[in-house]
C-alpha cells in the first residue's frame, strides 16, 4: 500500500547515519517455523482489500474493507461462497490517489449492544474523515448508510501518507493513526508539530463527548494541559503509520511506520512518545542531524537496501493453530512481499526472523474472533497462515 513512495525514492537523498540509539535487530533468514500462506476464502475476491476485522460479537463473521469504499461481510468459513455488502460509501470516498480511500475500520467494544463502528477515509476536499456509523436495525449484515456521525476531520496537504488505522485500545478509547501529510521528507514539518493532527497517533473518547464535539478527550492524554498542542495527541513524530494493533494479551500498541528512502521501522507506541520523524528515520538522522535522547527508538529497523521499502504493520499472534508463533509480532513488507516475526525476550530485547519470502503485495493484516491472523493482498485475495 501507499506506494506512491516507489517513485519518490529516487527523488530524495539518503540521510546520513549518526550514532544509533539502539542496535538494529538482526534478521534470521532461516525458515524454522514451517509456515505457509494459504487462501483463506478461495471462492471470494475483493478489490484492493486494506483492512480485515471481526465485530467481536461472537457472530463468526468477518469484514473486509476495500479501498474504494466498500465493506463486505461473510461467514468465517473456508468454503463460503458469497459475501454481502455491509456498507457502500464509494460516493463519499476519494480514492483517486494510490494511498487515499476508505482505509480503516474499528468496531466499538460494545458493538453487540450498540451497533457502532468507526471508519477512517479520505474525501475529495483533501481531508481525512473519522466517523461513526451504526448497523441496520433490520439486518445485522447491513449498516445504515444514513447513520453517519462525523467525529473529526482534518486537512491532507498531499495525496499520500494518510495513515489510516482506527483501533480501540484496552482502555476503551479510539486510537487513530495519521501520516505526516505526504509529499516527501515532511516538508510542512507535521511530524514534530504538536499543533497538527498529522504525523501522530491520536486518542479520543467516543463514549463521552465534550462540549461542542462528538467525542471527548481522555483525561490522561499527555498533552491535554499543553496550550501549544492539540489535546487529541497520544504520540507523535510519525511518518506514515499505516497499520497498528494492540496485543490482546499485553495491551502493547505495535505500529509499522513506513520509511522515507533508507529505513523502515516497527515501533511500540507509548503515551507521549516522540518517534523522531523527520529528524530521524529509523535509528538514523534524517533532516537536521538532531538525535535527541528523548526520541523513542524503534524496536526494529529494516534497511531499504535489502528490498524492504514499505512496511505493513501486523499483529502479535495469539491464535492456537501455529504454536511456534505465539507471542510473536507478525508483519510484512508491501514491496518485497516478505513476512517477518519479531520476538521479544524476557529481558525486553527484540529479534527478527523471516517467516516467508513470497511475492504478494500485502496491504494489511487482521484477526478473527479466535485471534488467528489473516492477510489482505492486492491480488484481491485474503490469506491466512498455516503449518506446512
Amino acid at each position: 500500500m501507499k506506494m506512491i513512495l516507489l517513485f519518490l525514492i529516487s527523488l530524495f537523498l539518503i540521510a546520513p547515519s549518526c550514532k544509533d540509539k539502539a542496535t538494529s535487530p538482526a534478521t534470521d533468514s532461516g525458515h524454522q517455523n514451517n509456515v505457509q500462506m494459504v487462501e483463506a476464502f478461495p471462492n471470494l475476491q475483493s478489490e484492493r482489500p486494506v483492512d480485515f476485522q471481526n465485530a467481536g460479537d461472537d457472530s463468526k463473521r468477518v469484514f473486509v474493507v476495500e479501498q474504494r469504499g466498500i465493506i463486505s461481510v461473510f461467514e468465517n468459513k473456508k468454503d463460503v461462497k458469497a459475501k454481502s455488502v455491509f456498507l457502500d460509501i464509494t460516493k463519499k470516498v476519494d480514492d483517486s490517489d494510490n494511498e487515499e480511500g476508505l482505509l480503516g475500520l474499528a468496531f466499538h467494544p460494545d458493538y453487540a449492544v450498540n451497533g457502532y463502528f468507526y471508519l477512517n477515509y479520505t474525501v475529495s476536499s483533501s481531508e481525512t474523515v473519522i466517523s461513526r456509523f451504526k448497523v441496520s436495525a433490520a439486518d445485522p449484515n447491513k449498516a445504515d448508510p444514513d447513520s453517519e456521525l462525523i467525529l473529526l476531520r482534518f486537512n491532507q496537504p498531499y495525496g499520500n501518507h494518510n495513515g489510516g488505522q482506527v483501533a480501540f485500545g484496552p482502555d476503551g478509547y479510539l486510537y487513530i493513526s495519521t501520516g505526516d501529510g505526504g509529499s516527501g521528507g515532511d516538508p510542512k514539518g507535521n511530524g514534530q508539530n504538536l499543533k497538527a493532527y498529522l504525523g501522530k497517533i491520536l486518542r479520543i473518547d467516543v463514549n463521552n463527548p465534550g462540549i461542542g464535539k462528538n467525542y471527548g478527550i481522555p483525561a490522561d492524554n499527555p498533552f491535554i494541559s499543553n496550550s501549544n498542542a492539540i489535546p487529541e495527541i497520544y504520540a507523535y513524530g510519525m511518518r506514515n503509520p499505516w497499520r497498528m494493533s494492540f496485543d490482546t494479551e499485553t495491551g502493547k500498541l505495535w505500529c509499522g511506520d513506513v520509511g522515507q528512502n533508507a529505513f523502515e521501522e516497527i515501533d511500540i507506541i507509548e503515551k507521549g512518545g516522540n518517534y523522531g520523524w523527520n529528524d530521524m528515520e529509523g535509528l538514523h538522522t534524517y533532516k537536521s542531524g538532531k538525535n535527541s535522547p528523548d526520541y523513542k527508538a524503534p524496536v526494529l529497523e529494516l534497511p531499504q537496501s535489502g528490498g524492504d521499502k514499505s512496511i505493513t504493520g501486523g499483529h502479535v499472534y495469539r491464535g492456537t493453530k501455529i504454536p511456534t508463533l505465539k507471542g510473536k509480532y507478525i508483519f510484512a513488507d508491501y514491496v518485497s512481499g516478505r513476512i517477518y516475526a519479531i520476538t521479544e525476550d524476557t529481558e525486553g530485547k527484540f529479534s527478527n526472523e523471516l517467516l516467508l519470502d513470497q511475492d504478494q503485495n500485502i496491504a494489511a493484516f487482521g484477526v478473527d474472533e479466535k485471534n488467528e491472523i489473516y492477510i489482505c493482498a492486492f491480488d484481491g485475495k485474503i490469506y491466512t497462515l498455516a503449518l506446512e
